[in-house]
């Protein structure tokens, strides 16, 4: 892996049909992931061609998930390009008509996971 993007180039990939994330500091095409997601498409579309680090980490994945997600893997940032600041990447981020919805996916994938972890050991 030598492809090293700059975060104005990442931000460019926000829709549906072409959605990159950054996730410690590597980029990940998730485009083909998007459909398959547990939690729903929304919270991954809400954060194409930004940096999903926090909301990523916070959910909490399985080994699995890590596993499917180092195959997206196409590259690292650039580290001496500049991140965009909020209100570039709000103008840069295209609407997926899911606004608002993004604490309901997060809700949906945590209670996913618990039900896929009790079913797991009872």
């Amino acid at each position: 892996m030598s492809n090293v993007f700059t975060y104005q180039e990442i931000a460019e990939h926000n829709s549906p049909e072409d959605a990159w994330i950054i996730i410690d500091g590597k980029v990940y095409d998730v485009t083909k992931f998007v459909d398959e997601h547990p939690g729903g498409d929304e919270i991954i579309l809400e954060l194409a061609g930004q940096i999903a680090t926090e909301p990523f980490n916070d959910i909490g994945h399985s080994d699995d998930a890590l596993k499917k997600l180092e195959k997206l893997l196409i590259g690292r940032v650039d580290v001496n390009s500049e991140p965009l600041n909020q209100t570039e990447a709000s103008q840069s981020t295209q609407t997926t008509g899911g606004e608002g919805s993004g604490k309901l996916a997060i809700l949906c994938a945590i209670v996913f996971f618990a039900v896929a972890y009790y079913l797991s050991n009872h």
